[in-house]
């Protein structure tokens, strides 16, 4: 089955969306089925300890929430701020939040702070990026000088009309916000749902179809058993992903090859499927890969597919390279609860 799918459905009662490329499940969102704040979502707070060993402050949240901001300087204990969810809260742990709010859309971003107006590198017609430029200044024409714009690759092909409206609804989200820094803890945007990430983030490229109710019959729910299981075949090999209390362990096996290269072929096929199997388990923090054993000098080779697969994740990601075990460590950010808590 060749091309890229959405299917929006329902899963345990709850709003979904998976994305399949060629046949293959390559993200999905699930709604958790709690009141835990959700990334993106924006939140009045109030700081509360300053924490100066760890680099950061604690902020109260409503209901006796607690983000925790990795910021120290211009903040005292009382104040008011606007802070934004970053990703999902390890268990025990302050939700990770931040002052540096982004207003999404499908078309566009919003970016207080951060002034300028820019349009997507992937648009690369001039004539579009000049017409693009003009109707974005027209949008926010009168806005804070410190409000920026960004116009996102899906611009590409829609109606100007369509674009300027976006822009502004944004743009008037944004300001009402902005202003809105009095008062106790409060909710003031929602964090996205599964199906409007979906529509906002896979749009780009456009999908050949987009399907309603759909994932019995796209075989989506024998992709969610096996995104649930830790063992995932690569086809002559396998490796074992297994999250911990402190990090995540992946463990990359030959199976029943004994061949000289046996060790290198699976080592590749692991590193190429290794960011969306994160992805779809929605794990994160510290990943320790022990790689099945090869020559120190095909290390090269994996670093170079390591690289080119994680290229373009958008959870942001740090390859830190080899230890002297011979293990292979990286740190992806948290970016959304992990698929066994969603559905425990």
């Amino acid at each position: 089955m060749k091309g890229r799918i959405i299917v929006l459905d329902s899963f345990q009662g709850r709003d979904a969306a998976a994305l399949i490329v060629d046949g293959q499940l390559h993200d999905l969102l699930i709604d958790a089925d709690t009141d835990a704040p959700i990334p993106g979502a924006i939140y009045r707070g109030v700081v509360d300890r300053l924490m100066k060993g760890q680099g950061g402050v604690f902020v109260k949240l409503p209901d006796g929430g607690s983000g925790f901001l990795r910021q120290v300087s211009g903040l005292a204990p009382g104040q008011r701020v606007l802070v934004q969810v970053t990703g999902a809260a390890e268990r025990g742990k302050a939700t990770p939040v931040t002052t540096r709010l982004l207003f999404k859309s499908r078309l566009c971003i919003l970016t207080p702070g951060a002034p300028g107006l820019n349009v997507s590198r992937r648009i690369r017609d001039e004539e579009l990026r000049e017409g693009l430029t003009a109707l974005a200044q027209g949008a926010m024409d009168g806005a804070d000088e410190t409000l920026g714009v960004i116009l996102r690759s899906a611009c590409e092909g829609e109606d100007e009309g369509e674009i300027a409206a976006d822009i502004i609804a944004t743009r008037e989200l944004a300001e009402a916000v902005l202003s809105d820094i009095h008062g106790a803890p409060e909710l003031l945007v929602e964090g996205p749902t599964a199906q409007e990430i979906a529509w906002r983030e896979w749009s780009d490229p456009a999908p050949d179809e987009v399907v309603e109710g759909g994932f019995e019959e796209h075989g989506v729910l024998e992709m969610i058993d096996a995104a649930l299981s830790p063992e995932v075949d690569l086809g002559g090999g396998s490796m074992v992903i297994e999250p911990t209390r402190a990090l995540v362990a992946v463990d990359v096996n030959t199976g029943g090859d004994t061949s000289p290269a046996a060790g290198l072929k699976v080592n590749i096929a692991a590193a190429r499927d290794l960011p969306r199997q994160l992805r779809l388990r929605g794990l994160g923090g510290q990943v320790v890969v022990d790689f099945a054993p090869m020559t120190k000098k095909d290390r090269a080779t994996l670093d170079q597919v390591l690289r080119a697969a994680f290229k373009g994740e958008a959870a942001e990601t740090s390859l830190a390279g080899w230890t002297p075990l011979g293990l292979y460590e990286l740190v992806r950010k948290r970016d959304r609860a992990p698929l066994s808590e969603v559905l425990a």
